[in-house]
């Protein structure tokens, strides 16, 4: 197997883990930001302060996890790019 083959193979790879990463990533951003809506919610029904504590640190959560999808899809965006070259190098 040439070396832009092997490349490419482990490549493929790294992005099919990273697909299982953004998927997941989403599916607890999806949670977190369902949570959000309910503790926000709830701070303004009861105006109590544990209650606006807990809606802060959802946010911070939900902050968090749209940071760190961002960056998944940021280096999948990466190895695609990546991988387009090393195809187009195959095709030569």
């Amino acid at each position: 197997m040439r070396r832009t083959e092997k490349r490419l193979f482990k490549l493929n790879e790294e992005l099919a883990r990273l697909r299982r990463e953004e998927e997941l990533t989403r599916g607890e951003l999806e949670m977190h930001s369902h949570l959000l809506d309910d503790f926000q919610r709830d701070a303004v029904v009861s105006d109590a302060p544990a209650e606006r504590a807990e809606a802060r640190q959802s946010a911070k959560d939900v902050d968090r996890l749209q940071g760190a999808l961002e960056s998944v899809r940021a280096r999948i965006a990466r190895g695609e790019k990546t991988r387009a070259e090393l195809l187009a190098k195959l095709d030569a």
